[in-house]
């Protein structure tokens, strides 16, 4: 799910958690981190120009997410200092995947975790742009609740996860 979720009122062993992890009683450990990005087609891009700051997304169609708060905003950074900026929201989808499908169809800009575009910026289907405006990575950890002793099905679940997600988020760096 994307969404936080109490661990044990979910009556669920692990979790993934991207983000700054708030104080808890979690065990946690840290598999890699992504971007936040923005990306669009090639083709969208030659059309209607290459945005070289964040203020150019005005004159763009953008994908919004409904899951992110307000949805009609996207906030950048520019040394050090955040910039939010007013976006165009052609349409406003509810997933990751429908952002990347309807970016990938020439619907407009959009933003999506770097591992949700990896694939699709090396195929050449979406280009990153404003990189220099990005956020701070978010780190990605494993977490599970504190116990004395973990029990031995999630310690061999961890130990096999943990490096797998590692090699993986290292492999989808842009």
């Amino acid at each position: 799910v994307d969404r936080i979720v109490d661990l044990g009122e979910e009556n669920l062993d692990v979790g993934v958690r991207i983000g700054i992890l708030p104080a808890s009683s979690l065990i946690a450990a840290r598999v890699g981190a992504v971007k936040l990005i923005a990306c669009a087609t090639p083709d969208y891009l030659k059309a209607n120009g290459m945005p070289r700051a964040p203020a150019d997304l005005a004159r763009l169609d953008c994908v919004g997410s409904a899951n992110l708060a307000p949805p009609d905003q996207w906030v950048f950074h520019d040394k050090g200092q955040e910039i939010a900026v007013a976006i165009r929201t052609r349409l406003i989808v509810t997933t990751a995947e429908a952002a990347l499908d309807a970016a990938i169809a020439g619907l407009g800009v959009t933003r999506l975790l770097s591992y949700q575009a990896a694939d699709a910026i090396r195929a050449g289907k979406l280009t990153r742009i404003l990189r220099k405006f990005e956020p701070p990575e978010l780190p990605v950890h494993l977490v599970h609740s504190e116990a004395r002793l973990v029990p031995p099905k999630l310690r061999v679940f961890l130990d096999f996860a943990a490096p797998r997600l590692r090699q993986r988020l290292a492999a989808l760096q842009l």
